[in-house]
């Protein structure tokens, strides 16, 4: 792992991966410089995380440390990207010698963009997801020209404490983050209409949460841990006659099936849409 990190915003994310690796050691509080936008974050920032760590606003002269590290962490609101650009005034002066990696997790925000605007960084754009905010996630990555066999390797372990990694070409990146990224919107909606169809039913709010979010956690470990097809959990569990096959004909008539294929759908024309 090379010898400091620098991050510019330090948002829930940043922060899901700058924790883990200060919990192990990978980095100590006072190798990594943060950019945060304005004194509020700044504040914040300092509550959540280790005493030691370097931040300052987007305005303080120190923020151009940010740029001096071998790795850098871009996790601004991707609208945000032209003033980042404009406020690292040190970019062309990082010409000589190895060149820094700039990791992107921007949505929408392309390599050719990436590259672009930092001519002389390699690049890689991540698409990490909400549950690796527990350790849970998935993560896509993209690697730019360039990008070193021992950059790939830093990347890699950066993410993987929070989540699985997988190496994908650029242009699969916006179906994946329909499906990851997205995905954990459409599974939230699914577990709060479950819960309000059990209040419905005549069960407790309290009650109807929680076994609605137990039923979701406990198929998807079945599906894992047995490698079952979907439909042959839906199999498993409808019976000829019974309630399960009853209600499946109703969300067939409703066209559940069709609306999450094209939710999946129209959020990845959104993201290539965006880019």
């Amino acid at each position: 792992m090379p010898s400091s990190i620098g991050v510019i915003g330090l948002g829930r994310m940043a922060q899901a991966l700058l924790l883990p690796l200060l919990e192990k050691g990978d980095f100590l509080p006072e190798q990594v410089f943060s950019i945060v936008g304005h004194e509020g974050s700044l504040l914040n920032a300092r509550d959540q995380l280790p005493k030691g760590l370097r931040i300052a606003t987007a305005d303080d002269p120190s923020a151009e440390e940010v740029w001096r590290a071998p790795i850098q962490l871009l996790a601004v609101k991707p609208q945000q990207l032209e003033l980042v650009k404009a406020k690292a005034k040190c970019f062309e002066q990082i010409g000589a010698g190895s060149r820094p990696l700039l990791i992107s997790v921007l949505a929408g925000v392309t390599l050719k963009r990436l590259q672009q605007s930092f001519p002389s960084h390699n690049c890689v754009r991540a698409v990490p997801n909400t549950p690796s905010l527990v350790g849970a996630g998935l993560t896509g990555l993209a690697w730019g020209e360039g990008v070193t066999h021992e950059q790939r390797l830093s990347v890699k372990e950066i993410f993987s404490p929070i989540s699985e990694v997988l190496e994908l070409p650029e242009e699969q990146l916006d179906a994946f983050l329909a499906l990851t990224s997205s995905g954990p919107a459409y599974v939230a909606l699914m577990t709060e209409a479950l819960a309000d169809g059990a209040v419905a039913a005549g069960l407790p709010r309290s009650l109807a949460y929680h076994l609605a979010h137990r039923t979701l956690a406990g198929t998807a470990e079945l599906l894992k841990e047995k490698e079952l097809h979907p439909g042959q959990v839906k199999d498993m569990v409808a019976s000829p006659g019974g309630t399960t096959i009853t209600a499946l004909r109703h969300l067939e008539k409703a066209g559940v099936r069709s609306a999450l294929m094209e939710a999946v759908v129209v959020a990845a024309e959104r993201s290539r849409e965006m880019a």
